[in-house]
């Protein structure tokens, strides 16, 4: 295992999993400066090592994540200039964690509010304990929101859902947004980290090129035609059956032997 010393988030990795969190919890995990350019950094890392096969995002502490720091916010409010330039510099880190080959994992307690839902968002899967509250929050304070959720949320929840969830900043608790598809499973909070792990570990004995393949067509499937998703499924099955990975699964079929790859039962509360 090792660890990284950072002064906004935690970072490890351990067997092909690499693990973030945030680690301000006296300000409930919230997305200041300091933050930004650390995650920045570990996600930057994170893409370029192929050690690593899955991410967990959690947060210290009581939360996941209450938003951006509001306090950190000052400088250059009044600029439009400035303010596009501070998303944009977020959007470097961000379009990375989105279009990350490996699976994402998000353990959530407590609250994710804002851009901690956003970040939550940017997960494949979203564990939630049933202390989980999640909130679209910018209206409140006469904001949009960030933090890609404008692409994110309806692609989980759908148009209408994601209208009401933003235009409404109403808070919604983890039974709720399993309903909606934006949960996965909700498990006792000392749990939580723990299925993280198992789900982290199972995906990680699975081909790396087959799941990079396939989260790329799902990802690319809402806003592609018939055509182009066929195209993409020949071309990423061609890849998938050249892999050592594949011909070993074959061998192991086969020859009646265990696969190395199996995905541990669903979890519920």
């Amino acid at each position: 295992m090792t660890e990284s010393s950072f002064q906004a988030i935690g970072y490890s990795v351990c067997d092909g999993v690499a693990s973030i969190t945030l680690n301000r919890p006296a300000r409930k995990n919230a997305i200041d400066m300091v933050m930004r350019a650390e995650l920045a950094q570990v996600i930057g890392a994170i893409r370029a090592d192929r050690g690593i096969r899955t991410l967990i995002l959690g947060g210290a502490g009581k939360d996941f994540c209450a938003g951006g720091d509001i306090s950190t916010m000052q400088d250059g409010a009044g600029s439009a200039e400035a303010a596009r330039n501070r998303m944009a510099d977020v959007h470097l880190w961000l379009e990375q964690l989105l279009t990350l080959d490996k699976p994402v994992i998000a353990a959530v307690a407590g609250v994710a509010y804002g851009a901690g839902a956003g970040l939550a968002l940017a997960a494949d899967f979203i564990l939630a304990a049933p202390s989980a509250r999640f909130c679209m929050s910018f209206m409140r304070m006469g904001l949009v929101p960030d933090c890609g959720i404008f692409h994110t949320l309806p692609r989980v929840v759908g148009l209408q859902r994601a209208k009401e969830l933003i235009f409404s900043a109403r808070e919604f608790g983890a039974e709720e947004a399993r309903g909606m598809g934006l949960v996965f499973e909700i498990l006792p909070e000392p749990q939580l980290l723990a299925r993280a792990q198992e789900l982290a570990r199972s995906l990680g004995q699975a081909s790396p090129a087959a799941l990079s393949l396939a989260k790329r067509a799902l990802n690319a499937s809402p806003t592609s035609d018939l055509r182009t998703m066929l195209e993409m499924e020949a071309c990423a099955q061609g890849i998938a059956r050249s892999t050592d990975y594949h011909q070993d699964a074959t061998e192991r079929f086969l020859n009646k032997t265990p696969l190395a790859y199996s995905w541990p039962g669903a979890r519920r509360e």
